[in-house]
């Protein structure tokens, strides 16, 4: 063996050089001189002024479009001839069960049967949204569907008027009441108060008291 037939172990990799020569020459990446060359350089980050401008509800991020329903799974009626026998229940939590429908945070979602497929078994639906093709195809097969009833939100009574109201009826109620001891007291009269002496003549009934003394 001659040294020109020697290897060395390790590759020879080359040391990166920054700034002057290389591929990371002059200014190694970072820029021409200006603002970013001087000494006290802090520029503002505008984009963390512009994400907070942007309307946020906490919990669910930076997109405004994000719907605080939760969407639906969906599932189709060919999975469910496959997956039931002619007479079984299904509802969500036999769905979960067989593992036809994942939970999302620990809690069953809200499921909708859509009417993709055909279904030939008499299945008994409950507390399933579901399509009008579904229904029809699960009815005509000997099917029931027992659908989730849609929440509906009641408008908030108003208090204020309704306080106004009664403060308006309790008014009327006094005035005629008023009106009442009004007229039964036409009739009758009234006895006089006997008047107090005035303060002038008390003064002058002592002054003649205290010079009849003297004498």
């Amino acid at each position: 063996m001659q040294t020109h037939q020697l290897k060395r172990n390790n590759p020879n990799t080359k040391r990166t050089i920054v700034a002057r020569g290389g591929k990371r020459g002059k200014t190694a990446g970072r820029g021409g001189k200006g603002q970013s060359a001087r000494a006290g350089n802090k520029r503002r980050p505008e984009w963390r002024d512009i994400i907070k401008r942007v309307p946020k509800l906490r919990g669910r991020g930076i997109s405004p479009q994000k719907s605080i329903v939760d969407a639906r799974a969906v599932l189709n009626i060919e999975v469910l001839e496959l997956a039931f026998v002619a007479g079984d229940e299904v509802t969500p939590a036999i769905l979960v069960e067989k593992g036809l429908i994942s939970t999302k945070s620990g809690r069953t979602p809200s499921i909708k049967i859509l009417g993709d497929g055909e279904v030939t078994k008499a299945l008994k639906l409950s507390g399933l949204y579901i399509s009008d093709s579904a229904r029809a195809k699960i009815e005509k097969a000997g099917g029931s569907v027992v659908t989730v009833v849609e929440k509906v939100i009641a408008k908030p009574v108003k208090i204020k008027k309704a306080k106004k109201e009664k403060i308006e009826g309790t008014k009327e109620e006094k005035g005629a009441e008023t009106t009442k001891i009004e007229q039964s007291n036409k009739g009758t009269v009234k006895p006089l108060k006997a008047e107090k002496p005035a303060k002038k003549e008390k003064v002058a009934d002592k002054k003649a008291k205290s010079v009849a003394e003297v004498k």
